[in-house]
């Protein structure tokens, strides 16, 4: 897990496969059906962001628009932020955005990861190579390789974590 970039939530882990959640749409335009649970409540996670639902049968995101919502957080300031969009036992999704001259400081992650470009362009480095991704780039890294990201630009990218038979 990349506790070290606050990337994972200790949070509840929310499940409801009943309903597909289409995320393109702002939150003021979703109908909202009755659930059974109460996964459709909003999280206590101290994050300026709703977390909304982590895991379906189908999610939808509007990534320009959860890209936006988050350069608007103070926490953009700070260098870097991040949200979970999808979360499982052995699979994540985070969509990160961060500044340029933004880093996060190595460290290491139980799984495999993939690192997709989105806007801007990033610095990826391991111990032994260095690479930048512009936007459309994207990179794979084994699992327990140190690592850290430095934004050239301001940026934004996609972090796909797989663990194995979690």
């Amino acid at each position: 897990m990349c506790i070290v970039l606050e990337l994972a939530d200790s949070g509840p882990y929310i499940y409801d496969q009943e309903v597909n959640v289409d995320r393109t749409k702002a939150p003021s335009e979703v109908k909202e059906e009755p659930v059974a649970t109460d996964t459709k409540a909003t999280l206590d996670t101290g994050r300026e962001h709703e977390v909304g639902i982590l895991s379906a049968p189908l999610l939808n995101f509007d990534l320009n628009r959860e890209i936006e919502q988050l350069k608007s957080e103070a926490r953009w300031q700070s260098g870097h932020t991040a949200k979970t969009l999808v979360k499982y036992a052995d699979f994540r999704v985070v969509l990160v955005a961060i500044k340029s001259g933004g880093r996060l400081v190595e460290h290491r992650t139980e799984g495999r990861i993939s690192v997709h470009t989105l806007v801007g362009n990033i610095r990826f480095r391991t111990a032994d190579q260095a690479h930048e991704l512009p936007a459309g780039h994207m990179l794979t890294l084994e699992r327990e390789i140190p690592h850290e990201v430095e934004g050239i630009i301001d940026s934004a990218f996609l972090l796909t974590i797989a663990w194995p038979g979690a």
